[in-house]
């Protein structure tokens, strides 16, 4: 509420607080939001190893946005070591659990080779999971694949689908990017398949 400013006036330092006695009493929702408040520098000097601190502790007790965050910081190197095969380890835990964020990512270090052996058809299969959850970069990241045959069947269709859907639900440079993508793919398809694409795209409902 502190932190919302519901019903009392905003104040992170007060919202910071709270979260540390929930935090320390192993309230896991606590430990990522008092991760949060120090990646962020919100109430609490910004700091990016106490933030990785807090961050693990929720995730050692299965918190998927935590296994999400931990994960980025090993893949960007953020208040930890650089360590892309802990980084895929994380990001994996939490696709499990279906966070869509975490999904994408993995599809990108399996794309890349990142701590993981390079493998196109896992990076797809990993994109599909984030894109049917509606998360634009992992659409946009199918729709490649599926124009290039990169780890899927070649299937111009469903390339311009994907990246019609990131557009449609992306905002400035990204639209525009996702925009150019699917516009490229339009021009090396006859009408028929365009409209069937645009067919599929309006009638699809993310999972």
């Amino acid at each position: 509420m502190h932190y919302h400013g519901q019903g009392v006036p905003q104040d992170y330092a007060e919202a910071a607080k709270w979260y540390r006695k929930a935090a320390e009493q192993g309230r896991a929702n606590a430990q990522y939001n008092l991760g949060s408040a120090y990646y962020n520098g919100q109430g609490v000097g910004q700091g990016y190893t106490e933030a990785v601190k807090w961050y693990r502790r929720a995730a050692e007790q299965g918190h998927a946005e935590a296994e999400s965050r931990v994960a980025w910081a090993y893949w960007s190197g953020e208040g930890v070591t650089q360590d892309y095969a802990e980084a895929a380890k994380w990001f994996r835990k939490a696709a499990e659990q279906g966070n869509a964020y975490a999904q994408r990512n993995l599809g990108v270090v399996y794309y890349n080779g990142q701590g993981v052996p390079q493998d196109h058809a896992e990076a797809a299969k990993w994109y599909r999971k984030a894109a049917e959850q509606g998360h634009a970069d992992a659409q946009r990241d199918l729709g490649g694949a599926c124009y290039g045959g990169d780890g899927v069947p070649q299937d111009s269709v469903q390339a311009h689908m994907w990246m019609d859907l990131a557009a449609s639900a992306s905002a400035g440079d990204d639209q525009k990017r996702y925009a150019s993508a699917r516009d490229e793919v339009a021009a090396k398809m006859t009408t028929q398949q365009i409209a069937e694409a645009q067919r599929l795209a309006r009638g699809w409902k993310p999972k």
